[in-house]
């Protein structure tokens, strides 16, 4: 927890001064207020002086108006102050997460890091909201309370050396057993978000295979295990309830027996056992108090716990700050095998070979024998695990991230659409692009007709995740917004699947002359596609099964023969 303090910056630093020093003025007349009271009833009542209980009285509204001012200003700058820390903790942990690379965000879990950017960060907000109040307010009082019982009556305020250190051991005991169980809970928010998650992004999928009954059933399991997870945390904490109230009970009806007994000796008068008994429920109040501090506190330490998790984390992918200038831009792999954890097995063995600057290089083989997590090497998203990947004769490990990245154009296999506009989306590429460039872009991505079919043309809105566009539309946007990059480095991973043959023999021919004199890697699942390259890799179970031209490989390898008769018919085997 103190850790996370460090986001309490700038004015928030200042509204958390203020907030507990306002909360100790209220504190003071709160217990002011008792005093004043005993006063009225000992002297005033008892000599029946009108002027001394109205003078008395006076000095209590001024004590609880002063309270009042109190109270609100630590509210108002402990809220302030919560808040700004709760923005800078977001923000640093968003920031954070930007850093990690595609391995530490594989470990989390997406579900997982949504979870901790909202739900941990507000536990940890309402934790600083009740430490600068409740937890600032309970102890002061309690404390505070003690002191003054005992200056009305040392013998009276005994009678809490008994009660103050039963309550003290249930809350330490309490907290204990509740912490593991919020930590639990935490991970069970995870479980209920991805669940959330799969069925709001995959409502299609469920819909036409008729499975909502069951993906209902699912969530409601997750859902109910979230809800036993939180009853029996929030049980065990309620049990101080009880205890507190239990205990706090008893030593008033101690305080009103021994008092009672003091007072028939003429020890104590009426008055000071009236102010005792004030004290006393003060203090019960204040150990309440306790207890909601103790529920919060269990629940933002297991959310501490979590967003420390991924501060503590180091990248796996170290950014380079003294850039090396490219050479050229010829890429070799150089021994190269990959594997996802130390626990996984290898998805890439024994990678060997090299593009030439301005060649155009196709990978073709069969689902999942590892060439997007090829291409994904080249530029960083995984470093690999044995072997060396080389741009101009220098590692890539060697090359500054933005220096590497701003030499790569990257059309991924997932065809990510933000929500916004057209523009904006093809903007992402290069922020700064000129206008005509854009339109080229789009025009060479075959992008330009259907835009300028819309109502808005650029303009146009695009919902999130770019669900009012088809699968096709979306490919070739993310191929215009690679395109206004004009990178050294082209890469194309399956980014053509949803596009009619036409459509994609024109594209490819927009593409080939735009991009005349830069290294095109181009991974399809279409032999069309990569035809013409000037070498195809062929890849069999993360390994190069082998490298040539589409005429080479028509006479010497049989998965790619394969691949090409049954796309094209037993006629192309006479073409090639």
């Amino acid at each position: 927890m103190l850790k996370l303090l460090r986001f309490l910056k700038g004015s928030a630093i200042v509204c958390a001064i203020i907030a507990p020093l306002m909360m100790v003025l209220e504190v003071s007349m709160d217990l002011l207020q008792p005093k004043l009271m005993a006063s009225i009833i000992d002297i005033g009542v008892a000599s029946n002086n009108k002027q001394y209980i109205f003078l008395v009285g006076s000095k209590m509204i001024l004590a609880a108006v002063i309270g009042i001012i109190g109270g609100g200003g630590c509210s108002i700058f402990a809220a302030i102050a919560a808040m700004k820390m709760g923005e800078n903790l977001r923000q640093g942990l968003f920031d954070k997460i930007q850093t990690l690379s595609f391995m530490e965000i594989d470990k989390l879990k997406t579900s997982s890091l949504i979870t901790r950017l909202t739900n941990d960060v507000t536990q940890i907000q309402n934790m600083m909201l009740t430490a600068m109040r409740i937890m600032v307010r309970s102890p002061l009082m309690c404390i505070g309370g003690i002191i003054m019982a005992y200056t009305l009556s040392p013998k009276l305020s005994a009678i809490f050396l008994v009660s103050l250190p039963i309550i003290i051991a249930a809350v330490i005991i309490i907290m204990r057993k509740s912490f593991p169980l919020f930590l639990s809970l935490q991970k069970k928010i995870d479980s209920m978000n991805v669940v959330m998650r799969e069925n709001i992004l995959g409502v299609k999928v469920i819909k036409v295979f008729n499975i909502v009954s069951r993906q209902m059933d699912r969530f409601n399991s997750a859902n109910d295990a979230l809800r036993d997870g939180n009853i029996k945390a929030q049980n065990i904490n309620m049990l101080l309830w009880p205890i507190v109230s239990l205990v706090m009970n008893v030593t008033v009806i101690g305080v009103l027996w021994l008092g009672g007994v003091m007072v028939n000796n003429n020890v104590l008068k009426v008055g000071v056992i009236m102010a005792f008994i004030n004290y006393t429920i003060q203090i019960m109040n204040s150990l309440i108090m306790a207890v909601n501090i103790v529920i919060n506190f269990s629940r933002a330490k297991a959310s501490a716990d979590r967003i420390n998790e991924v501060f503590s984390m180091t990248p796996s992918i170290q950014n380079k700050e003294a850039a090396k200038d490219f050479k050229n831009y010829d890429i070799e792999f150089k021994n190269v095998a990959f594997k996802y954890n130390d626990s996984s097995e290898y998805v890439l063995k024994n990678i060997n070979f090299s593009i030439k600057q301005g060649e155009k290089v196709g990978i073709i083989g069969s689902t999942g024998c590892g060439k997007s997590t090829l291409v994904s090497l080249i530029c960083r998203l995984y470093d690999v695990t044995e072997g060396q990947v080389l741009i101009g004769n220098v590692d890539v490990k060697a090359l500054n991230l933005k220096q590497l990245k701003d030499n790569i154009s990257f059309v991924t296999q997932e065809n990510t659409i933000f929500s916004g506009t057209i523009e904006d989306n093809i903007r992402f590429g290069n922020l700064d692009v000129d206008e005509n460039i854009l339109i080229d872009s789009a025009v060479d991505a075959e992008a330009y007709e259907f835009i300028m079919q819309k109502e808005n043309g650029f303009q146009s809105s695009i919902e999130q995740r770019g669900q009012n566009l088809s699968g096709g539309q979306k490919q070739r946007l993310c191929i215009a917004r690679a395109l206004v990059r004009n990178s050294k480095i082209f890469i194309m991973d399956d980014s053509t699947s949803a596009l009619d043959m036409a459509t994609e023999a024109r594209l490819q021919t927009s593409i080939k002359k735009r991009l005349q004199h830069k290294t095109m890697i181009i991974i399809a699942q279409r032999i069309s596609a990569v035809m013409d390259a000037d070498k195809i890799i062929v890849m069999d179970d993360g390994e190069i099964s082998s490298i040539g031209n589409h005429e080479y490989l028509m006479k010497n390898n049989e998965i790619y023969r394969s691949i090409a008769v049954s796309q094209l018919g037993e006629e192309v085997e006479r073409i090639g």
